[in-house]
């Protein structure tokens, strides 16, 4: 039985996270023996295997130096066969560091969960070959992703392997009730709130010149993040209030997304965002910007969603009408939601990832 470390900065949050804990159960269902180091006391996710929390173990310390420590006696102990690596990598001398004197296994899997790249590779092509140059593979989120990675460094071992989609849990755990006020219809992102990654403010821009307001229909905008407040400001400013809904994290935002006429997603960048493949198997349309990357890899436009160009705010507002308007349209993107992401199914992608680390 191989033994595997993923790491991982937390289990809450974002997308990245949410998939850790993901990898981490389809991984224990294959029978490797899983463990879970997260830097930061964030637990929110379901997660298997055994879980090394590093800032608990610090007792509140700030030391550099006892981290190292206690990160170093870690993976003595433990003698992994594989680390999977799905943390930002964005300052080169620490993760020289971790790469070259921390890290113990057989083989180093780093992940690159998002177009923005330079959150995972030194953008000198040099120090990128020297960090990674044990690395027998690197797996991205997307085909773009690898792509670019191969473009702009040059390196081979790259393979494309995709967030997946647990159909059985997320139906479930959208069953389950919420109160919607006066059961409103409503649109819906969800996520974490960033503009400057996420662009709320474009989303809603062309959410305040749509026809929606007209016809009564909200917007919801689910989650947490540093611009919460400034997202609010934004509302406030346009006049929104009484339109715009702000609703706090949860770990289970489903039944929010099943009951939402269509989500939304406006960012500047993405990797393979699980929050359209999750909308999907909720029987979700979804509305989203052809940004990089991820959406043209799950959106066929007009087939399952509607696939739009980035930064265009009145094509956002016309596909927001679009949908509501086209009663037909609508429909028969509905009805394509879930059969066009079978290919992302848990057990699929999990053989993947056996196959990787085999």
């Amino acid at each position: 039985m191989k033994k595997i470390c993923i790491v991982t900065t937390s289990l809450g949050g974002g997308g990245a996270e949410r998939f850790s804990g993901m990898l981490s159960q389809m991984l224990s269902q294959l029978n490797f023996d899983i463990h879970v180091l997260t830097t930061k006391n964030v637990v929110e996710f379901t997660y298997s295997g055994k879980l090394f929390n590093l800032e608990l173990a610090l007792k509140g310390s700030k030391s550099s130096f006892k981290k190292v420590r206690l990160l170093k006696q870690y993976f003595n102990d433990n003698k992994f066969d594989v680390i999977i690596d799905n943390r930002p990598r964005s300052v080169f001398l620490k993760e020289y560091v971790i790469y070259k004197y921390l890290f113990k296994a057989e083989r180093i899997l780093p992940v690159v969960h998002n177009y923005n790249t330079l959150n995972y590779l030194p953008q000198n092509k040099f120090l990128a070959r020297v960090l990674y140059a044990n690395v027998i593979t690197m797996v991205c989120v997307s085909k773009k992703i690898k792509e670019k990675i191969i473009k702009e460094y040059n390196f081979k071992n790259i393979i494309t392997i995709y967030n997946p989609i647990d159909f059985k849990l997320i139906t479930g755990k959208a069953n389950e009730p919420i109160s919607i006020k006066n059961d409103k219809l409503y649109i819906l992102f969800f996520g974490r709130i960033q503009d400057k990654s996420k662009n709320i403010s474009l989303l809603i821009d062309a959410y305040k010149n749509s026809k929606l307001i007209k016809q009564n229909i909200s917007l919801y905008i689910l989650g947490d993040g540093e611009d919460v407040g400034f997202i609010k400001e934004k509302v406030k400013k346009e006049m929104l209030n009484n339109h715009v809904s702000f609703l706090p994290f949860t770990a289970n935002p489903y039944p929010y997304v099943k009951k939402a006429l269509f989500t939304v997603l406006t960012s500047r960048y993405e990797g393979f965002p699980l929050s359209l493949i999750e909308s999907l198997a909720c029987r979700t349309p979804v509305l989203s910007v052809d940004c990089n990357s991820g959406p043209s890899e799950v959106i066929k436009n007009n087939e399952n969603g509607l696939l739009v160009e980035n930064y265009n705010q009145p094509a956002i507002t016309d596909a927001m009408n679009k949908l509501v308007e086209n009663e037909q349209l609508y429909s028969y993107i509905k009805q394509n939601t879930v059969n066009s992401i079978s290919h992302l199914k848990i057990e699929t992608i999990a053989m993947q990832w056996k196959k990787l680390i085999d």
